[in-house]
């Protein structure tokens, strides 16, 4: 896996992935930016957030789980001496689906949360990670 950064002007700078996808990150106004990118920070809670929504969706397909939807929601606390590490994040989950398990979704956020995501498990060094769910059952 490989990533590029290149500074672009100011504190903006432009990430490319090894993929050829490309991110636009900038600082606050505060340190010179001109908030038209997303915070490197940001960019990790969201490799969280997609890092385990993807295990939980694949262990529920495998599971034979209907779902329609799955957003997680991610609130997290830093600490506030350099460096600013994470110190807390919590991470929430709401699955839409018909006839949902709650055993098999809870299972599935546990495996997620204890084996297969990557991004959880680095941060967890740092970080105590903590999750819930709600689940949402429709017709």
């Amino acid at each position: 896996m490989q990533a590029k950064v290149k500074w672009a002007q100011d504190v903006k700078f432009i990430g490319e992935s090894g993929t050829g996808h490309k991110v636009h990150m900038d600082g606050p106004e505060t340190a010179g930016g001109e908030n038209t990118g997303m915070r490197p920070m940001e960019l990790l809670l969201l490799g969280l957030g997609g890092c385990t929504s993807f295990d939980v969706i694949q262990i529920l397909r495998k599971a034979r789980q209907d779902v329609h939807d799955c957003v997680v929601s991610i609130d997290s606390e830093r600490s506030d001496e350099i460096p600013k590490v994470f110190t807390k994040i919590h991470v929430h989950f709401t699955i839409t689906g018909k006839a949902l398990s709650e055993k098999r979704i809870k299972r599935a956020i546990e495996l997620s949360a204890d084996k297969y995501c990557s991004a959880s498990l680095m941060l967890a060094k740092t970080a105590e990670i903590t999750h819930d769910y709600e689940i949402i059952n429709v017709n």
